[in-house]
């Protein structure tokens, strides 16, 4: 069922290596799956057949377009046990949360879906021949499509932000092409939820060449593809390192194009002494479940919880949930490479304490969780604090009052969210924070934990750098779109809601 295969134009080609297999990180063991490894010739051929596409695939409808979608996602739940089935061997998550990112995928190509068969009407001007002193012209501000656009596929959601992930969905709702190098850490899952894009692209009529599923582990094809004129805008969500590394050579491109990065975040946490004192033991409870929760590799998990000081009756009892927690298998040995090296780092560092660490071996791909605990005043001069460590690991802050936590609040990086825990009493007198923290997140949350994120016309899922590179989009809901479109003004037209242009 898996051959490993590149799809390019409508057909799958490459010839899987040997040196490329699927890797099973709870066995710690490579799986009977090759892979090719695409180079100059694919390059050449998957741009040429994305220009293309994208010369018919502009103009199909957004009614055809919207059939598309939801093909996709029809075809994807016919194949629901065998993707389930290799997403758990890829990537050791458990079986609910595979299902479960399974629906939200589908769901997300149905939204785009629905927003195209119901789209916002054009800002329409009427012209205004007798205007004094001077004469308006009709107007009509419509979008069009930038055209092929580069998905990298993530590690930590091998569907929803994955090959047919928003990204995805969002792009072909925008009517551009989409080239997808699909991540090592699931190339088989990638390929199966590839093969469903492309029986809903023959069942539809799409294009030849409207979606690419290509196989790289070479950063260099990646650089290569990214640099090319015919490629209009890249999505990326990985690390800052490299996502910095691609938006430099975007830089450098004779003509630049949008990078939208998702890169990092720790998502501060501030709970204040009330509600703290009140609800002690669900929080702990909750604050737990969700740093642990999926092996912390959501890129919403609480990374920084700012408490007040006298919390010990709540450290206590965090410190049990983490304590009592076991080592699990991470999606990749080199992510529990540089979770392991990470929490050594702050170990390390001046005045940051390992409060809990969890039960079993760390081998491979396996880790323990870990809580880690410092001062206001090291968390303002340790730079590393700042810094994400990607896996199930927090750090509490502890802080003297509300005004030292307003303070610590200027200090933050750009963050996906920030989230206030504080009674209805404690609300009025935090209002400044608050307002600070709008300045830091592209999610401000009350008395929630971060993680899970809502698809819908009000979600922002973005925020300032280095949460993402450009904070006035979401890579989640329905406006996600707007990133592969451009406003074009249409003047003097004799059909405002023709097809003029």
């Amino acid at each position: 069922m898996i051959t490993g295969q590149h799809y390019i134009g409508g057909h799958w080609c490459g010839q899987p290596q040997s040196t490329n297999t699927a890797f099973n990180p709870a066995q710690n063991a490579a799986l009977p799956w090759c892979f090719a490894e695409a180079g100059e010739a694919e390059l050449h051929s998957l741009l040429e057949q994305a220009t293309a596409a994208f010369a018919l695939y502009r103009y199909v409808t957004h009614s055809a377009r919207a059939d598309f979608l939801d093909a996709i996602a029809t075809e994807l739940e016919q194949r629901k046990v065998d993707i389930v089935s290799t997403m758990l061997q890829e990537t050791a998550l458990a079986q609910a949360r595979a299902e479960s990112e399974l629906g939200r995928t589908c769901n997300q190509l149905r939204l785009f879906a629905a927003e195209l068969r119901a789209p916002a009407a054009d800002c329409s001007l009427p012209a205004l021949p007798e205007r004094q002193p001077l004469p308006r012209p009709a107007l009509r501000l419509g979008k069009v499509p930038l055209g092929p656009v580069v998905v990298f596929a993530a590690s930590n959601f091998p569907l929803a932000f994955s090959v047919a992930g928003g990204d995805t969905a969002s792009a072909l709702a925008a009517g551009c092409p989409v080239i997808v190098k699909a991540h090592n850490a699931h190339p088989a899952t990638s390929e199966l939820a590839a093969r469903a894009i492309a029986a809903a692209a023959n069942k539809t009529a799409m294009p030849a060449g409207v979606f690419t599923l290509v196989h790289a582990r070479q950063h260099a094809f990646s650089e290569a593809l990214i640099q090319h004129p015919a490629i209009k805008a890249v999505a990326f969500t990985g690390s800052e390192q490299l996502g910095m590394h691609f938006q430099r050579l975007i830089w450098q491109r004779p003509v630049p194009i949008p990078f939208f990065g998702e890169l990092g975040s720790q998502n501060p946490l501030f709970v204040l002494p009330q509600y703290l004192a009140q609800h002690s033991d669900s929080f702990a409870s909750q604050l737990a479940q969700s740093v642990l929760n999926g092996g912390g590799q959501f890129c919403t998990r609480p990374g920084l919880v700012f408490v007040p000081k006298g919390a010990e009756a709540f450290q206590a009892q965090l410190k049990q949930h983490f304590s009592q927690a076991q080592a699990g298998a991470m999606l990749t040995a080199k992510i529990a490479s540089q979770y392991r090296a990470g929490c050594q780092a702050l170990q390390q560092t001046e005045s940051v304490t390992l409060l809990a660490e969890g039960q079993g071996g760390e081998t491979a791909c396996y880790t323990r969780p870990r809580l880690f605990a410092t001062t206001a005043n090291a968390f303002m001069q340790q730079g590393i604090l700042q810094q994400e460590i990607f896996g199930p690991a927090t750090v509490l802050i502890e802080c003297a009052d509300l005004t030292q936590m307003q303070m610590l609040a200027t200090t933050l990086q750009g963050q996906l969210t920030a989230t206030l825990y504080a009674t209805e009493a404690e609300l009025a007198s935090a209002r400044a924070l608050l307002h600070e923290l709008e300045l830091h997140c592209g999610r401000l949350i009350y008395a929630q934990m971060p993680t899970g994120v809502e698809v819908c016309a009000a979600m922002q899922h973005g925020g300032p750098f280095p949460a993402t590179t450009d904070s006035r989009y979401t890579a989640v809901g329905s406006r996600a779109v707007e990133r592969f479109l451009r406003p074009l003004c249409y003047q003097n037209f004799p059909s405002q809601n023709g097809d003029t242009a």
